[in-house]
């Protein structure tokens, strides 16, 4: 009878450690579980962050992301009263490697002689506001800048320009222009302003609008002649891809009017898809981070 007690006694703790052990490691899976969800938390604001840095990284020192609510660039680009203004991308390594072209779509700041733009943006006096303001600047979401411009190059430092001969073409060192992308707005006519000839400085550029019967441009900017050509220290980058809206979405044509078979180098001609693969990259990276951890989330539920 002891003996069968005393076995009896020595199971009971092999039970209670096995009862134990299986009650531990029931209690052991949501431990896991816990640490799954905790992981993703973790990881989720730092992936925004990386990408919210990226494109403050990559908008500062490769491309940039602009709206310029200007009727000046019909129709190459989009931007009348009423209408879905464009948004461009600007790629601001070419230039580093590179003079800009005639036939080249350039964003500059205007200068000093230059008035503001065709349009006006209203500015908040509440400091909370204009931080967030300030920070979808950043991001490519601001609003425009009553100083940015967008123009196409029609001539360089020591060229000189003048209009028109007497088939309506502007002139550049006496040859006239093939210029395919004007645009006649109607009402406005087909017969351009004429303007006397202009050397421009070294350093600087003569610009004009596509819309040319509509566009506030070296012609008239700074009271004209001189004063109203662009120097190139201006030039924020060379207006590349129109990015929206989606249905817009195409790259901007850039034919040189001076001589429309002049190609560019090769190496010239491949280096804003370059730009574009490298301003990708950490966008398409970030966010195959995120979706994997989404993803990973999802399935710990």
């Amino acid at each position: 009878m002891a003996d069968v007690m005393r076995s009896g006694s020595a199971e009971e703790p092999h039970d209670s450690e096995h009862r134990g052990g299986a009650s531990g490691g029931a209690a052991h899976q949501p431990d896991q579980k816990g640490k799954k969800k905790s992981s993703f938390w973790v990881e989720l604001p730092i992936l925004i962050v990386t990408a919210l840095v990226l494109t403050v990284l990559i908008q500062a020192f490769l491309a940039r992301v602009y709206v310029i609510p200007s009727q000046s660039m019909e129709q190459t680009l989009h931007g009348c009263t009423g209408c879905n203004n464009d948004r461009v991308l600007v790629d601001k390594v070419s230039y580093r490697f590179s003079d800009p072209e005639p036939g080249d779509v350039v964003v500059f700041r205007g200068p000093q002689a230059w008035a503001q733009n065709e349009f006006t943006s209203e500015e908040t006096t509440n400091p909370v506001a204009g931080f967030f303001q300030g920070a979808a600047s950043l991001l490519g979401f601001g609003a425009p800048d009553e100083k940015d411009f967008v123009k196409r190059v029609i001539a360089v430092g020591g060229q000189t320009v003048e209009c028109c001969d007497p088939q309506n073409r502007v002139l550049v060192d006496g040859k006239p222009l093939n210029e395919p992308y004007l645009y006649w707005e109607p009402g406005r006519g087909v017969g351009q302003d004429e303007f006397a000839p202009v050397t421009v400085p070294p350093g600087h550029l003569w610009v004009m609008g596509d819309n040319r019967n509509d566009s506030s441009d070296s012609r008239v900017q700074g009271g004209g002649g001189i004063n109203g050509a662009v120097p190139v220290d201006n030039v924020i980058g060379k207006a590349q891809v129109i990015v929206l809206p989606p249905t817009r979405w195409q790259s901007i044509p850039e034919p040189n009017p001076q001589s429309a078979a002049l190609g560019a180098p090769a190496w010239q001609g491949g280096l804003p898809l370059g730009v574009g693969f490298a301003a990708a990259f950490p966008t398409v990276w970030v966010g195959r981070r995120l979706v994997g951890a989404v993803t990973k989330q999802r399935q710990s539920e």
